[in-house]
């Protein structure tokens, strides 16, 4: 159905349509517009793997009705915005964003707002930066006012209430999980200690390429870098995690199209798919027989333990439940494998492609989260000429930032040479000072992970590149970058190579 037909359906058949309408919309937009600082909690509530119902739900108030209220002063700033023209009544925007909502946003941004646009998507007015200049004024210049999170209705199943660190809203209890998950877990020393573990992982690999090279046979390289990944994680979170079958299940609903997130008056027909209910069930009980296992072991006293170890020693000073340790459980193992496991086969591909690669410019090209999770501004500020009210919710285009011509010479290709020079090596230094280059963020809310990825992503692709020459298998005519999207992007197609042993190792 194209969107013209959209206008046939409005009367009662338009919930019917909606409902069906296979939108592919790849990240979670909610935001209650009318939303303040004060309804923003530092502890949320844990839901057991149920949505959270919470009062700003019930009085949303929707897009039609704040157009009617032209005395708003909300309204009157938003309309300042730029914004694009074809907005559909009670869908807004949504008809614009295909399966690729970077590219889209991309897009769109070029036409209507290369610095900041305002998108209505369904029942949420959303500011999408896409300039390093307008990045920066919103991450660092009014990062204060920009570091909380909106509600999303699958994060409050998948990680009990949203007391994880990603979705949490901004408050006591957010800085509270993340010194902890930095101080115990992310910092410099902490990842060199955790060096053998790696190694070890990293003789398992190597032992499995051998096997495929003795034998001559194509191996899947896509699911060696998820297994890694996930081994990695796990081993520093738990000791150890039976490992998931194929790539991480949890994106799924984070990346997908939630109805309750884009139309709040809706949350109360409890629409969000029951595959999120089932699949926490199963984490659920994972997760709880480790903490079980956890808390009966007998530790050395010298021994600091892994990261659950750490979770239950702080747990009443902290004043952590059971559900909050396992959201930040979940939170870790999400955010560590899928961005690890999408950086190693893009850049493995690009080698195969252009053996000139380095790890900086396969994350400019292909950012593992090109959107960065959804921000919204607490209170009203001044930003990019425009006056942004409180509770807008904002999207960050990564991938628009790394394509920005105005930065970038030649953007779209892949030309690792660009970061050999000193100066610029320097500015891109992952930390998020460079507005034009972020793929760990920037801000408050930036991911605390950077020595962590790192050091993993270095020791397997060095070892892999090392002890190996890798070629196509016969009969192929190039590898497929095309992109499939979650709340991180990854290659559509697995990364098939013939693993040929180097005759100088």
């Amino acid at each position: 159905m194209t969107s013209s037909g959209l206008l046939r359906y409005i009367g009662p058949s338009l919930l019917v349509f909606i409902l069906h309408r296979p939108w592919s919309i790849g990240m979670n937009l909610s935001l209650d517009l009318h939303r303040t600082p004060s309804t923003v909690t530092s502890h949320p509530t844990p839901a057991h793997h149920k949505p959270r119902a919470t009062s700003n739900q019930h009085n949303i108030v929707n897009h039609s009705s704040s157009k009617g209220d032209q005395g708003s002063r909300t309204e009157k700033l938003l309309r300042k915005l730029p914004s694009p023209p074809f907005e559909l009544p009670v869908i807004a925007h949504l008809h614009l964003i295909g399966s690729l909502p970077h590219h889209s946003l991309s897009d769109l941004a070029k036409r209507h707002g290369p610095d900041v646009m305002l998108l209505r998507l369904g029942a949420v007015p959303t500011l999408v930066v896409s300039s390093p200049r307008a990045a920066k004024a919103v991450l660092r210049t009014h990062d204060h006012v920009f570091a909380s999170r909106p509600h999303s209705a699958v994060a409050d199943i998948l990680f009990y209430g949203s007391t994880d660190v990603s979705f949490t809203p901004y408050g006591e209890y957010w800085r509270r999980a993340r010194k902890d998950i930095t101080t115990h877990l992310l910092t410099a020393a902490k990842v060199r200690s955790n060096r053998a573990a790696r190694e070890q992982e990293v003789r398992l690999v190597l032992a499995r390429v051998r096997a495929a090279a003795a034998a001559g046979t194509a191996i899947d390289v896509s699911e060696i870098f998820i297994f890694f990944a996930n081994d990695i994680v796990c081993q520093a979170m738990t000791g150890r995690l039976p490992r998931e079958q194929g790539q991480n299940q949890l994106s799924w609903g984070l990346g997908g199209f939630n109805l309750d997130d884009y139309f709040p008056s809706l949350a109360r027909f409890d629409l969000v798919s029951a595959k999120a209910v089932k699949h926490i069930k199963r984490w659920d009980d994972l997760l709880d027989s480790l903490i079980d296992k956890h808390k009966s072991k007998t530790m050395d006293c010298e021994d600091e333990g892994d990261f659950i170890d750490v979770l239950l020693s702080v747990q009443q000073a902290y004043g952590l439940t059971r559900d909050n340790i396992k959201a930040i459980l979940m939170d870790m193992f999400e955010a560590g494998t899928d961005t690890t496991y999408i950086a190693l086969d893009y850049t493995m591909a690009e080698l195969m492609q252009k053996p000139r690669v380095v790890m900086k410019e396969s994350m400019r090209v292909h950012a593992p989260a090109p959107l960065m999770l959804p921000h919204f501004f607490t209170a009203e500020c001044d930003a990019e000429g425009y006056t942004i009210p409180s509770g807008t919710r904002v999207i960050l285009n990564v991938w628009a930032l790394g394509r920005d011509p105005t930065s970038w010479k030649s953007p779209e290709e892949f030309m690792p040479d660009r970061f050999i020079e000193e100066a610029m090596d320097a500015a891109s230094d992952f930390q998020g000072n460079d507005f034009r280059f972020l793929p760990f963020g920037s801000g408050r809310r930036m991911c605390p992970a950077i020595n962590f990825t790192k050091a993993t992503f270095e020791i397997i692709l060095a070892n892999l590149v090392y002890h190996f020459n890798w070629e196509l298998p016969p009969g192929s005519t190039g590898i497929d970058m095309t992109e499939s999207y979650g709340v991180d992007v990854h290659r559509k197609e697995k990364l098939l190579l013939i693993p040929r042993v180097a005759l100088d190792v």
